[in-house]
């Protein structure tokens, strides 16, 4: 059954199953890439203040000699000295430690982005299920893992040879150098170490960081029957179905008040109701239809855009309430207000006339 159920599992997760995952806890993550970057971040913290945290570690260790050899110990001052040693010591090493928490979260979240999850923090008593904790350790999981771990052994394990091996020499000579030439002999070789294992380890999280997400994508996905089930939730959502709707009227507004400013005249009662009718004399029916129509501010609204399209707005409340009740946007008017219509689509033709004529006299005169 388990193997039918994911041979299954063909469809895309959907918004809402993916929410689902993530409240659980359950998102594409890869930790090689959040040790990597870590990793770079306490090289190159040691490599730009190395010499000030050498320093304050050996003024850290010569004042501890100090005080054993020049003061008396008791109970009280042991107390003392040891919290200061502590404070100063964490003072010494914290911008390693800031560095490395700072980069630590920001590849967390380069990751999954802004991410808590109560559920993945609530104890899980599945994981101390004996049979559970077997078939996790045979897991196809489990052998990514054991494989990875082998790849990383065996990465750290040649550049460290070829590291030692190229300097083997300097090894030998370390016995006649000073103090100081030997800590930095050390401390470039370990270095080089360090760059030459992030490297390779750069390639090893991109990788990991691919599988995860490739892992993640096939275990999230969906039954055709877990599809339909959620569309059928989604459809009988009373929440959903007022949002659609809503967006629907919203969408069927924008389109009508688009139509306003190719209408042939706005019929007004005329403050309350408004009607934008489109005449096309050239169309196969020529009859006039409605375009919009709107009542309260829908009404002044489309009155606003006839106005700055110069689409003439003529007041005739009874054909304007008769029109708003009886007819839907898009529908033609019907033979029984054709002379009304008409009388209407007159005023603005002659209208239209006389603003030509007065444009002709006034180019003329």
């Amino acid at each position: 059954m388990p193997d039918q159920d994911k041979h299954s599992r063909t469809e895309a997760p959907t918004p809402k199953k993916r929410k689902k995952e993530r409240e659980k806890g359950n998102v594409a993550r890869s930790m090689d890439v959040n040790s990597v970057v870590v990793l770079i971040a306490g090289i190159l913290v040691i490599k730009f203040m190395g010499k000030n945290l050498l320093s304050g570690i050996s003024h850290f260790t010569s004042g501890i000699y100090t005080t054993l050899m020049t003061i008396q110990l008791t109970p009280e001052s042991t107390v003392q000295y040891t919290q200061n040693g502590i404070w100063y010591f964490f003072g010494v090493i914290s911008p390693i430690l800031v560095t490395i928490m700072i980069m630590g979260l920001a590849s967390n979240f380069g990751q999954v982005g802004f991410f808590y999850s109560k559920k993945a923090l609530a104890p899980k008593f599945s994981k101390i299920n004996p049979l559970k904790g077997i078939k996790r350790i045979f897991s196809s999981k489990s052998l990514v893992e054991l494989v990875k771990g082998i790849i990383k052994i065996t990465i750290i394990g040649i550049i460290g040879y070829s590291v030692i091996k190229s300097h083997i020499y300097d090894f030998f000579s370390m016995s006649v150098m000073p103090t100081a030439a030997v800590l930095s002999f050390i401390a470039g070789v370990l270095f080089e170490l360090g760059v030459k294992i992030s490297i390779a380890l750069i390639f090893l999280a991109a990788a990991d960081y691919a599988w995860q997400n490739y892992d993640y994508e096939k275990n999230i996905k969906m039954t055709k029957q877990e599809v339909k089930d959620e569309q059928r939730q989604e459809r009988g959502n009373p929440e959903v179905k007022g949002r659609v709707k809503s967006l629907q009227r919203q969408l069927s507004r924008t389109r009508m008040m688009n139509a306003v400013p190719d209408a042939t005249v706005v019929v007004t009662n005329p403050t309350h109701i408004a009607v934008a009718l489109q005449y096309a004399p050239n169309e196969p029916s020529d009859a006039p239809k409605v375009v919009a129509k709107g009542q309260r501010k829908t009404a002044e609204r489309i009155k606003l855009l006839a106005k700055e399209n110069n689409i003439p707005v003529i007041e005739d409340k009874p054909l304007a309430r008769t029109l708003f009740q009886t007819l839907e946007v898009g529908m033609e008017i019907p033979p029984i207000f054709y002379q009304a219509v008409a009388e209407i689509l007159a005023k603005v033709f002659q209208m239209q006339r006389n603003n030509h004529y007065s444009k002709s006299t006034l180019a003329h005169g």
